[in-house]
């Protein structure tokens, strides 16, 4: 099995709990993930109005997904972190809730952006992942 190779690079501004860099060897099967949104598997929308709900629903999705393929969270080696608001607050309430969760585990390189609207009415929070999928025995 590969193992990603996660960098804080010493001489840049420590990142708050994720890595500037992750390299994997070549030949690595790699899973890149589309947006994780908050829907439930009917298709409706959790946590209306809830930044913090909908940013759990979004891993949960996300984590089911990277099961499908052979993944998990702890493998996923670049996220970005999409949030609808106009300040930081809604940013960081998801960004606290990604820091709770495997997701968080590597750490892994992350992004996180405050956008002005997502795809399905009401949606506030949407993640993309690329992620090493591991040989299996």
């Amino acid at each position: 099995m590969t193992t990603p190779e996660r960098t804080v690079v010493p001489t840049l501004f420590p990142p708050p709990g994720y890595a500037h860099a992750a390299v994997v060897e070549a030949g690595t099967r790699l899973a890149f993930m589309a947006g994780s949104v908050p829907l439930d598997p009917e298709g409706k929308l959790v946590g209306e109005g809830d930044v913090s709900r909908q940013t759990a629903q979004v891993i949960a999705n996300l984590d089911e997904a990277l099961r499908a393929v052979g993944s998990d969270l702890s493998q996923v080696v670049a996220s970005t972190v999409y949030v609808v608001g106009d300040g930081s607050a809604a940013l960081t309430e998801a960004w606290e809730v990604v820091r709770g969760c495997d997701l968080h585990a590597g750490p892994h390189t992350s992004t996180l952006l405050g956008v002005s609207c997502l795809g399905y009415p009401g949606q506030l929070v949407e993640i993309t992942a690329t992620a090493v999928v591991p040989e299996r025995p």
